[in-house]
This record gives C-alpha cells, structure tokens and sequence, in this order.
C-alpha cells in the first residue's frame, strides 16, 4: 500500500446557525491514486475540499498532508496543493497565459515559461494563449481553471465537479488528461456527480451524504460486494401475484403484472446462478416468459441505494 498523502481525523465544520456540513470526518488518501468522492448536493464534499485548501475554517478535527499538521504549517502545506474549484473564477478580460503565469507567482514559484508552456499544450490551450479567457466556450474555461491549478506542480490536485457543464467529447478529453497527472505521480482527488467518471477512473471511491462517510474502499471491492444482479422476465398474460413455487427468490411484479423482476445476489456470481435457476423453475412450471435480459449493478446503482439506505434509517430513528 503507498503511503498517505493526506490523513483527516474526526473533521467537524458547523456553520453559523447551527448547520453542520461535516459531522467527524475519517479519511485516509493514498499517495499516487485517483480518489473519487461521491455524494448528493449538500453532502458535504465541497466544504471537505475548502477545510484542506484553508478555504474553511473547521470546528473540530484534525488534517494532516505530506506528515504535517496542515493548521499548523498552512502556507508550507499549500504549496504543494492544486485546486479547480466548481465557480469560474477569473479576469474575464485577461488573456490565458498571464492568468497561469499569476497562479504560479501567487505561490512564490519563479516564473517557468517552459513549464506553463507545457501545462498549456497538455490542456490543449497553447494556441488559446493570447486569447481573452472571455473569448472562450465554457469548457475551454474550465481548462483555463485546470492549468491554473497545474502551474506550481502540485503533487496533490483536488478537482470539484470539474467536469460540470461540458459536453461529453470534452469530458472524456478531460479523463484522459487526469490518466497523465497520475502517470505523473500526483495524487487526484475528484469530486463528481457523473458517476460513470467514477467508475472510469478512480482505483478508490468514497461515498459522503450528511456529512458522514458511508463509505470508503477500492471501487473493484465494491462492486464485489455489493454489486447486485437484475433480471426481467416479460410475460405473455399477467400475473396477480409472484408464483408459489418461486416465492423464495427476491422477485417481484412490475407493468400490470407483466414483467417478472428479480434483483439480488451479493457480487459473488450468486445472482446470476439463481436468475439460471428461476428460468429452469418457469420452464418446468410452464410459466412461459416471452423476452427476458439481465444486468449487473453499476457503481451508480450502488451509490443510489447506499443513500437512500442511510436516509431510511435516519427517518426510521
């Protein structure tokens, strides 16, 4: 296992008016991996990222980056830290380059033309460079905004939806930019809500709603234990009510009692073997079914229920 880059313990922030967006945060990132944080609007993941870019003063916890104290070496700890916050924020009426080289002075590097140059062509901005960031599409902007974050070489890069408001073309340009920084050794942690992006890139996926962590492990052990499978059997008359004979199997009636569904299995093929049994059952029965298809779960399924899970049984308490 690498060795942390970023340690949070028992991270706490409650606003003014009582309203707590972190409710003692535990998060441990890994030098050198993609790190994804999923979470619905308000789940706290925006206020997690300001709490370790100084941008939010916590009430509670502590946070430490690259072995030290970050509250207590700040400005030592900053620079060693990119960030593409969700806002655009700039000159509108300054021109590309000059924004990149101000963002690398800010944190007391010596100017680099070799280095913003390189930051430039791997954006695809260099022939952008004299343009007017207001000149620009909106996911042009949003490369402007990565640059800036790229220009003092941070070997911890936080990225909060940066792909909000592109098109897909310019979305998958983006993961393929983020596949480089790793193979650049900087450590990524993402914010998103396309949840495919998750699944595209990320080796660990962490899920917060409420300000609490439901989840952190490595996105292949997720979808192994809690991935589910899911069967619909289309059927010629409808059915009142699921068969006896199948009453064991977690199935139930959807469409006017025309479409047979199941979903169950716990990631370990157990899924797939008991949708073969149920069709074997149907045959034997005569329980003529006229289409059928099955899928498994997809880290969105399971990001879906994890929530929902938690929100039930906070309503239930």
């Amino acid at each position: 296992m690498n060795e942390p880059i970023l340690e949070i313990r028992g991270l706490e922030k409650t606003y003014k008016g009582g309203v707590q967006a972190l409710g003692g945060v535990d998060l441990t990132i890994r030098r050198g991996e993609i790190f994804a944080l999923l979470g619905p609007n308000g789940a706290g993941k925006t206020t997690l990222i300001g709490a370790v870019c100084g941008l939010v003063n916590p009430t509670g916890g502590t946070i430490h980056a690259f072995g030290e104290d970050i509250r207590q070496n700040w400005k030592r700890a900053r620079r060693k830290i990119g960030l593409v916050p969700q806002e655009l924020s700039f000159d509108m009426f300054d021109k590309v380059i000059r924004q990149v080289r101000y963002s690398r002075g800010m944190f007391g590097l010596p100017a680099d033309e070799a280095r913003i140059e390189e930051v430039l062509r791997s954006l695809s901005l260099w022939d952008k460079r004299d343009a007017q960031i207001r000149e620009l599409s909106g996911g042009m902007k949003r490369r402007v905004m990565i640059a800036k974050a790229l220009s003092h070489e941070p070997e911890l890069l936080f990225l909060d939806e940066p792909t909000a408001g592109v098109d897909v073309e310019l979305r998958r340009d983006m993961w393929r930019q983020i596949d480089i920084l790793r193979g650049q050794g900087v450590t990524i942690i993402l914010t998103t809500h396309y949840i495919e992006e998750a699944e595209e890139m990320a080796d660990r996926v962490g899920v917060i709603n409420k300000g609490k962590i439901l989840l952190v492990d490595d996105k292949n052990a997720i979808m192994a234990k809690l991935g589910r499978t899911e069967a619909h059997f289309t059927l010629p008359r409808p059915l009142d009510a699921v068969p006896p004979v199948l009453a064991s199997y977690p199935l139930h009636l959807e469409g006017e009692g025309t479409r047979l569904v199941y979903r169950g299995g716990d990631g370990t093929g157990k899924g797939k073997r008991e949708v073969a049994e149920l069709a074997q059952i149907m045959a034997r029965e005569g329980i003529v079914f006229t289409e059928f298809d099955t899928r498994d779960s997809t880290l969105e399924d399971i990001f879906v229920d994890l929530v929902e899970d938690r929100q039930g049984e906070e309503a239930a308490a």
